[in-house]
C-alpha cells in the first residue's frame, strides 16, 4: 500500500511518469535546492521561536513582523504538526503502518472549536499559490481534533510579507473528500495496472529530473 501526501499527490497529477521514477521506481534523487535548503532553514527559526520562544537570529530578523501575530493567537500552537489517515479516514499516526494520507502543519494553533493553519512560505511570489495544501491539512485536523468546526486558514509568503487564506468548515467533509478520492482513485489505478503516462508540461522545457522521457527538451537538445 502506497502513502501519500499533498506533494506527493501535486507530483501525480503533474506528471504520472514523474511520480512513478521519483516515488515508485526511485531511480530518480533530485539534489538539494538551495532555494528549498533556505525554506528549511526559515521553518526552523520559525518553529522554534514560537514554540521556545529563541531568539530569530538576524539573519531572518525580517520575518518578525509577521509571525509575531501568529505566536500571539490565543490557543494551543503546534508546530511542524505530524498527523496521519487511515484508507477508512481513520486518525492515526504519522509513521504508523497504516497510515495511508499524512500532512505536517507548520503551525497549528487550536483555540475551544476554532483552529488556525499556517503554512509558511519563502517563494519571492505568491501569484501561483496553491491552497489545496491547505484544505487537505484542514481535512487532516477535523479528524483529529473532532470538537474543531471551523479552521482559518493561510499561506504565509515571509519574502514578500503576503497573505493568501482560506477558510473552511467541518460540514464541508464530505465533498471535500469527494473532490480528493476522485484523485487517489486515479493513483489506485496507476499502481493497479501499472501505467504511468507522461504528461507534458511547462518542467518538460529543461527542468524535468526525468531526462531520459522523450518530452524532456533538455534531452533532445543535447541529442538524447
Amino acid at each position: 500500500m502506497y502513502t501519500w501526501s499533498y506533494s506527493s499527490i501535486s507530483l501525480f497529477q503533474q506528471c504520472p511518469r514523474k511520480y512513478h521514477r521519483m516515488r515508485v521506481v526511485k531511480d530518480i534523487v533530485e539534489p538539494p535546492q538551495e532555494h528549498l535548503m533556505y525554506g528549511s532553514a526559515v521553518h526552523k527559526v520559525a518553529e522554534e521561536y514560537i514554540r521556545d520562544d529563541t531568539p530569530i537570529p538576524e539573519k531572518y530578523a525580517y520575518i518578525k513582523p509577521q509571525i509575531d501575530p501568529i505566536k500571539a493567537l490565543p490557543g494551543e500552537k503546534l508546530c511542524e504538526h505530524e498527523m496521519g489517515l487511515t484508507r477508512n479516514l481513520e486518525p492515526c499516526g504519522f509513521r504508523d503502518k497504516d497510515v495511508w494520507f499524512r500532512g505536517i502543519a507548520d503551525v497549528l494553533v487550536i483555540n475551544g472549536d476554532k483552529a488556525r493553519i499556517i503554512d509558511w512560505k519563502t517563494s519571492k511570489s505568491s501569484k501561483y499559490a496553491d491552497k489545496k495544501q491547505l484544505e487537505l491539512l484542514s481535512l487532516l485536523t477535523f479528524k483529529h481534533f473532532p470538537e474543531i468546526q471551523s479552521v482559518k486558514a493561510g499561506l504565509i509568503f515571509l519574502v514578500v510579507q503576503d497573505l493568501v487564506p482560506a477558510s473552511y468548515k467541518t460540514e464541508d467533509q464530505a465533498e471535500a473528500w469527494q473532490k480528493w478520492l476522485a484523485e487517489t482513485n486515479r493513483l489506485d489505478a496507476a499502481y493497479a495496472n501499472d501505467v504511468w503516462n507522461p504528461k507534458p508540461n511547462f518542467t518538460c522545457r529543461g527542468w524535468c529530473s526525468v531526462e531520459d522521457c522523450e518530452h524532456n527538451t533538455k534531452r533532445n537538445f543535447f541529442g538524447g
